[in-house]
C-alpha cells in the first residue's frame, strides 16, 4: 500500500510539472501573439505617415535648410557656377542697406496700423455675434466671409475700388471732396493697403474671440452681477481676463502674417509708389526673382524669421507667466 501511494505521488507530482510547462508555454504564446500584431500596427503607421515624412522633408525642411546655407553664399541662378561662400558678409551689408532697413521700417509701420484695428474691431464683433438675437447665425456667416475669400481675389476686389472710377472716389466725390489716385499717392497707399488688410483679418479673429467668449464659465458673470458691477467692470474684470490667452494668440498670429504681407502688395501697389510700400517679404522677392541675388535674399528671409519668431517667443512666455 505504501508502494502505491509513493507511486500515485510520483504520478501526481509530474502531471503538475507537465501542466506548469504547458501554463508557461501558454503564457508565452500569448506573450508572443501580442507582440506581433502591435509590431504590424507599428509598420502599418509608418506605411501611412511615410508620405507625409517625405513630403515634410522634401518640400519643407530641405528648402529650409538650402537657403540657410545659401544666406552665407553668393549665388545666382544665371551662374553656371556653384554657390560662392562669403561667410556672414550677407548679414552684415544688411545693416548698411537702406533698402532693407526701409523695408523693416515699412513693415514695422503696416503691422502697427492693422493690428490695433484688426484685433479691436475683431473683439467688438464677437461681443456682438455673442449675443441671443434673432438672425444671429446669419451675422456670423457674414462677417465670417471675409475670412474664407482668397486674398488674391480680395486685393483684385479693392484694387477696382481704389481705381479712379473705382467706389472710394465715388463716394469721396458724394461728399464733395477731389478724387485720389489712392494706390499711386506715396502719402496714401500704405494707409490704403493696410484699410483692406484689417477687412480681410476681422473674420478670422472674430471667430477667435467668439470662441474665448463662449469658453468663459456664466457663473463668473452671475457672481460678478451679484457683486453689483456694471457692464463695463464685468468686461473689465470678467471678459478680458478669461481672453487673454486668446488675446495673446490673436496679437502673435497677426503679427506673424502681417509682418509676410506680400500677395496685397504685389497686386494693389508693386511696391510703390518710391518704395513707400515694399514691406520685407516684398523686398525678399525683389530680390530674389528680379536682382537674381539669392544669398542676399535668403539672408533677408531669416533675419525676418528671427525677428518674428523672437517676438512669439516673448508673447508666449509672457502669457505663460501671468
Amino acid at each position: 500500500m505504501a508502494l502505491l501511494a509513493e507511486r500515485g505521488g510520483d504520478r501526481s507530482a509530474a502531471r503538475s510539472r507537465t501542466g506548469l510547462r504547458g501554463l508557461r508555454g501558454t503564457r508565452g504564446t500569448r506573450g508572443t501573439s501580442g507582440r506581433g500584431p502591435t509590431g504590424r500596427r507599428r509598420l502599418v503607421g509608418l506605411v501611412f505617415t511615410a508620405p507625409v515624412l517625405v513630403y515634410l522633408a522634401v518640400f519643407q525642411l530641405f528648402p529650409v535648410l538650402y537657403g540657410f546655407y545659401l544666406s552665407f553664399t553668393s549665388y545666382s541662378p544665371l551662374d553656371r557656377g556653384a554657390p560662392r561662400p562669403v561667410g556672414v558678409g550677407n548679414y552684415t551689408a544688411l545693416l548698411g542697406s537702406a533698402d532693407f532697413l526701409k523695408s523693416l521700417r515699412v513693415t514695422v509701420q503696416f503691422v502697427a496700423e492693422v493690428l490695433p484695428f484688426a484685433v479691436g474691431i475683431a473683439l467688438g464683433l464677437a461681443l456682438l455675434a455673442n449675443r441671443r438675437i434673432p438672425g444671429i447665425g446669419l451675422l456670423r456667416a457674414g462677417l465670417f466671409l471675409p475670412r474664407i475669400v482668397p486674398l488674391t481675389a480680395v486685393s483684385l476686389v479693392w484694387l477696382w475700388m481704389y481705381s479712379p472710377d473705382g467706389w472710394f472716389n465715388d463716394l469721396a466725390a458724394s461728399l464733395g471732396l477731389a478724387p485720389r489716385d489712392w494706390l499711386l499717392d506715396e502719402d496714401s497707399a500704405l494707409h490704403s493697403v493696410a484699410v483692406m488688410r484689417v477687412w480681410k483679418a476681422l473674420g478670422g479673429n472674430m471667430v477667435l474671440f467668439l470662441a474665448g467668449l463662449q469658453a468663459i464659465p456664466g457663473v463668473l458673470y452671475e457672481a460678478a452681477k451679484m457683486d453689483g458691477a456694471g457692464a463695463w467692470a464685468r468686461f473689465r474684470h470678467v471678459t478680458l481676463p478669461g481672453l487673454r490667452p486668446v488675446m495673446v494668440y490673436v496679437v502673435t498670429i497677426n503679427i506673424v502674417y502681417l509682418s509676410q504681407s506680400f500677395a496685397e502688395i504685389f497686386i494693389l501697389t508693386g511696391g510703390g509708389p518710391l518704395g513707400s510700400t515694399t514691406t520685407t517679404n516684398y523686398l525678399i522677392y525683389q530680390e530674389a526673382f528680379q536682382n537674381n541675388r539669392f544669398g542676399s535674399a535668403s539672408a533677408m528671409a531669416f533675419v525676418l524669421f528671427a525677428a518674428i519668431f523672437a517676438f512669439a517667443l516673448v508673447a508666449m512666455r509672457g502669457n505663460g507667466r501671468k
